[in-house]
C-alpha cells in the first residue's frame, strides 16, 4: 500500500470518529524515517485512544500491520507507527505545547526557493 493510500485510510478513520484538526504533512524532503506525518486532535483520553484504536483497525482491514503503537495507557499523545505513516493523537494541550507542525511542515528547499 503506497503513503498516499495508506494516509487517506488514516485520514478516513480519524475523521469518522470526528477527530479535530487533521493535519497531513509529505516529510519526505526531512527524513528517511517516514514518508508522511499526520497529527490530529482528540477531546479526551478517552477520544485519542479510541482514534488510535479505529486507525490501527482499519489498516487491519486494509491488510497492513502497524509497526507499534505507543501511549496507549496515558491517552495523552498516542503514536501509531505505520512505516510510510507515522500517526501522532494528542489531547489539545499536549499538541499544542509539543507543536510538532512547527518542527516538520517545512517546505522542500525547491519549494522554499520558488516561492522567494
Amino acid at each position: 500500500m503506497t503513503s498516499v493510500v495508506l494516509s487517506e485510510l488514516v485520514i478516513g478513520a480519524l475523521d469518522e470518529l470526528k477527530a479535530q484538526s487533521i493535519k497531513c504533512m509529505d516529510v519526505r524532503h526531512l527524513t528517511t524515517v517516514t514518508d508522511v506525518m499526520v497529527i490530529a486532535t482528540g477531546r479526551s483520553d478517552r477520544h485519542v485512544r479510541a482514534l488510535a484504536d479505529s486507525i490501527v483497525e482499519s489498516c487491519k482491514r486494509a491488510g497492513t500491520q502497524p509497526l507499534g503503537v505507543e501511549g496507549q495507557d496515558a491517552g495523552e499523545w498516542v503514536l501509531v507507527d505505520l512505516s510510510d505513516v507515522v500517526v501522532h493523537v494528542m489531547l489539545p494541550r499536549v499538541r499544542e505545547f509539543y507543536n510538532l507542525e512547527k518542527l516538520w511542515d517545512i517546505p522542500a528547499l525547491s519549494k522554499a526557493r520558488k516561492a522567494t
